[in-house]
C-alpha cells in the first residue's frame, strides 16, 4: 500500500503511517478525524486514463490504485460502482438546464451510496483479520455494511435509532445482522456503539470515524469524471448528513486534479434539510458547528452533530463549495418531479441534492448553460412511507369498466 504516504488529523496535523493508527488521532481523540494522503507520483505509474480507457471491470475496483486497499487484497463479490449517469432529457426540459446529469447512486448492490464506503471499509477489515464488524448508522450504511459483510461471511452487528424506516431494519435482518434499536438519537447510537467496538474488539464502520470512508465514496467523483469524458461539471449537488459523502466528492475530483487528469474542481454545493443543517449553519456564519435537534422526513441525513463536520468545512472552503438548505416539502417535491419526469425513485435523503438544485436554479446560482451533475444516493423503495406523503393514493374501485371511467372523471 506504498501509493499512501500518511494518514494526516485535520485537527492537529500530524501526520501517521497506516499502520500506527486504526481509526482517529491519538492526541485528539473522536474528533482527530484522518485523511489519507497519496502518493500521487506512485499512483499515476499505475494509473492512467488510457489504462481505464482498457479495463474491463466496471466497479470501483477499476480505481484500486487510488485506493488505501493492499494491491493482493480480497474484494467483496458484490458489484459495488459504475451505476449510470443519465442525461434525464425529461427533466433537462422540465427545469430549462440543457447540461443536467443524474447520477443515480441506488442502483448499488444494496440501493445507496454507502455501498461504496462499505466495500472499501470492509476490505480493511479483512487486512486487519477482523471477523466481526460494527457501525451505528440512520439505516442505509448499516444495511451496505451487513449486505457486503454476509457476502464475506463476516458477522456484523448494528446499532440504529429506534425510528429507522421498516425497509432498512428489514435488509438489517435479512442480510443476518444482529441489531440494536437504540432508544435515542443517531448520535446516541454512535458513541454507542464506538464503545461496544472497544469493548468488544469489533471492526468499526462508523462515518468519519473510521478514515477509510471517504476514499470509497469519492468513487462516485471518479465516475462522474469519466463518464462525462473528463469534462469536469460546472456543478455538483449532493446531500449532506455527516459530511461524509461530500468530503468524499471533494476528495475524489481533487485526487484528479492532483494527477493532472482534469484542470479544476467543479464547484460542490452540499444540501441539508432545513430540520438538520447544522453544516450549513457553520459554513453561512463561518463560526465553530453547533449540535442541532434534527428533525427532517429524511432519515439519511438526519444528524444534529456531523461526525465528519471539520474536514466537510475546509473543503467546502478550500476548494469554494457552497450549502444550502431544502424543506421537507421541497423534498417530497423533489421525489415526485424526478420519478416523474426521469423514471428514478430516490429515498428522501437521495433527493435532496435534486431539490436543492431546483433551488437553486430559483435563486439565481445556477446558469442555464451550466453542465450540472446531481447525485442520487440511495433508492426510494428504502423508505415507501416517505415516498406515500409525496402521492395521493387512490380509493379502490369495483372490477368494472363503469367503475374505471368513474374514477377517470374524479
Amino acid at each position: 500500500m506504498d501509493q499512501v504516504k500518511t494518514l494526516k488529523c485535520v485537527l492537529c496535523q500530524r501526520e501517521y503511517e497506516p499502520q500506527e493508527v486504526e481509526y482517529t488521532c491519538p492526541l485528539c481523540g473522536n474528533a482527530g478525524i484522518l485523511e489519507v494522503l497519496y502518493d500521487y507520483d506512485k499512483v499515476s505509474k499505475r494509473i492512467s486514463k488510457e489504462s481505464l480507457a482498457k479495463n474491463s471491470d466496471y466497479s470501483i475496483w477499476r480505481y484500486r490504485p487510488l485506493l488505501p486497499i493492499k494491491e493482493d487484497s480480497p474484494t467483496p463479490p458484490l458489484h459495488v460502482g459504475w451505476t449510470p449517469l443519465y442525461p434525464a432529457f425529461r427533466l433537462r426540459r422540465k427545469l430549462e438546464l440543457p447540461g443536467l446529469y443524474i447520477k443515480d447512486d441506488g442502483r448499488n448492490p444494496t440501493a445507496s451510496l454507502k455501498d461504496r464506503a462499505s466495500a472499501v471499509g470492509i476490505v480493511k477489515a479483512l487486512e486487519r483479520g477482523a471477523h466481526e464488524v460494527t457501525c451505528a448508522s440512520t439505516g442505509n450504511a448499516a444495511s451496505s455494511w451487513a449486505g457486503v459483510a454476509a457476502s464475506l461471511g463476516l458477522k456484523s452487528y448494528i446499532f440504529v435509532p429506534q425510528t429507522a424506516p421498516q425497509a432498512k431494519l428489514a435488509q438489517l435482518l435479512i442480510f443476518g445482522a444482529r441489531i440494536f434499536p437504540v432508544k435515542g438519537s443517531y448520535d446516541q447510537a454512535f458513541d454507542l456503539c464506538i464503545e461496544a467496538s472497544r469493548k468488544f474488539g469489533w471492526y468499526n464502520r462508523n462515518t468519519a470515524y473510521n478514515p477509510y470512508l471517504v476514499e470509497g465514496k469519492k468513487t462516485v467523483a471518479l465516475e462522474i469524471a469519466e463518464q462525462l469524458n473528463w469534462e469536469v461539471p460546472d456543478k455538483v449537488f449532493v446531500s449532506v448528513g455527516d459530511g461524509c459523502i461530500l468530503s468524499g466528492v471533494f476528495k475524489g475530483f481533487a485526487d484528479l486534479f492532483h494527477l493532472g487528469w482534469i484542470g479544476r474542481v467543479p464547484q460542490v454545493i452540499g444540501v441539508q434539510a432545513e430540520g438538520a443543517a447544522p453544516l450549513y449553519r457553520a459554513w453561512k456564519s463561518r463560526k465553530p458547528l453547533e449540535p442541532v435537534e434534527p428533525k427532517t422526513i429524511a432519515d439519511s441525513i438526519s444528524v444534529g452533530i456531523p461526525r465528519n463536520g471539520v474536514m466537510a468545512l475546509r473543503d467546502l472552503y478550500r476548494w469554494e463549495g457552497r450549502m444550502v438548505t431544502v424543506t421537507d416539502e421541497e423534498i417530497l417535491e423533489a421525489m415526485r418531479i424526478l420519478g416523474q419526469e426521469s423514471g428514478v425513485f430516490g429515498e428522501p435523503a437521495g433527493v435532496a441534492s435534486l431539490a436543492g438544485l431546483i433551488k437553486a436554479l430559483r435563486e439565481g446560482m445556477v446558469e442555464k448553460k451550466n453542465k450540472v451533475v446531481a447525485i442520487i444516493t440511495g433508492n426510494g423503495l428504502k423508505d415507501v412511507s416517505a415516498a406515500l406523503h409525496a402521492v395521493s393514493m387512490p380509493e379502490a374501485i369495483d372490477p368494472t369498466l363503469e367503475s374505471v371511467e368513474q374514477a377517470l372523471k374524479r
